[in-house]
């Protein structure tokens, strides 16, 4: 030792080759670098003094460098030691925020869910539940993708959605699923058509019209709702085409089709819709997912979306 008590640097520390340091070695040193002594740093750390200068040492003997000068006055930085330091807060900042993100999205606070829709979810109850999911969990980044029934099926099987609301009657014979909501159907109908007279249709009545109905490869779950309600015999004349695009074809004349309430409050242009006194005149809505669906994030959206839906069905 020197006669200013400093313990001499002497020659250049090489590394200890395999020797490996950890996160608490880390934080051993930041906490000591603002420390007079080690003492003083273990009492912040809640650790033995002998530990603390333990942990250091050993993380000077990984890198090869001599982070502190040690002598009477206590402990302070080298310049090496400056330089680290600089580096290792860096580096404990990131980690403590990735700690951070991982508790958050490890209690499904945080993170993304991916929902297929078949029906945009504009009206009530969908739309206000989807208020109150975004206001009590915003930093839960939700995904809409609008498919038909067999996308939907395929989405979640190859892991592209995470869940999706569904009508009930284009549910697979396997899916997992809880009933959500139900609407009342509407009759569309083209500006000035005769049925718009009347207050209340009857499926006897629609029966005698064309109806148009979305349909795709494979798909003819619409076609197939529509026949279970109304009945047989009905000349149908199915599109490979959003419901909007179904819209405007009647609203240009072609025929009539079905709506929910939702979509009959939104209007389109040359098109009515007229209420339908039948009691079977609903759509009813089911929330699916994965069976082996494992992300926070999604079990909790899942649940809220359960539980808040039976809320409001008791209510």
């Amino acid at each position: 030792m020197s006669s200013t008590g400093v313990v001499p640097l002497g020659p250049a520390r090489q590394p200890r080759l395999g020797l490996e340091f950890d996160i608490g070695d880390l934080r051993c040193f930041a906490v000591a670098s603002g420390c007079a002594n080690f003492p003083l740093a273990g009492q912040s750390l809640r650790l033995n003094a002998s530990t603390v200068s333990r942990r250091v040492a050993r993380l000077e003997d990984a890198l090869g460098v001599t982070l502190f000068e040690r002598g009477r006055f206590g402990i302070r930085l080298t310049d090496a030691g400056r330089g680290v330091i600089l580096k290792v807060r860096r580096a404990l900042d990131e980690i403590d925020e990735l700690i951070r993100i991982g508790r958050m999205n490890g209690v499904g606070v945080e993170g993304c869910v991916r929902l297929g829709v078949r029906m945009p979810p504009v009206g009530d109850p969908m739309r206000s539940l989807l208020a109150t999911w975004h206001a009590e969990y915003p930093d839960v980044e939700l995904s809409l993708y609008e498919m038909n029934d067999h996308e939907t099926r395929l989405a979640l099987t190859e892991r592209r959605l995470d869940a999706a609301l569904v009508p009930q009657h284009t549910l697979w014979p396997d899916a997992v699923s809880v009933p959500i909501y139900e609407e009342r159907l509407f009759a569309a109908l083209p500006v000035g058509h005769h049925l718009c007279e009347k207050e209340l249709l009857t499926w006897e009545l629609l029966r005698k019209e064309p109806i148009l109905t979305q349909e795709w490869a494979g798909s003819h779950c619409a076609r197939e709702f529509f026949s279970a309600l109304m009945g047989g015999g009905i000349q149908f004349c199915s599109h490979a085409a959003s419901k909007q695009s179904v819209f405007a074809l009647v609203g240009a004349g072609f025929g009539a089709t079905l709506s929910t309430k939702s979509q009959a409050d939104v209007r389109f242009p040359g098109v009515e819709f007229k209420p339908i006194g039948e009691h079977n005149a609903v759509v009813k809505v089911d929330l699916t997912w994965r069976s082996d669906a494992e992300d926070p994030a999604v079990g909790r959206f899942i649940s809220f979306v359960r539980d808040k839906a039976h809320l409001q069905a008791d209510c």
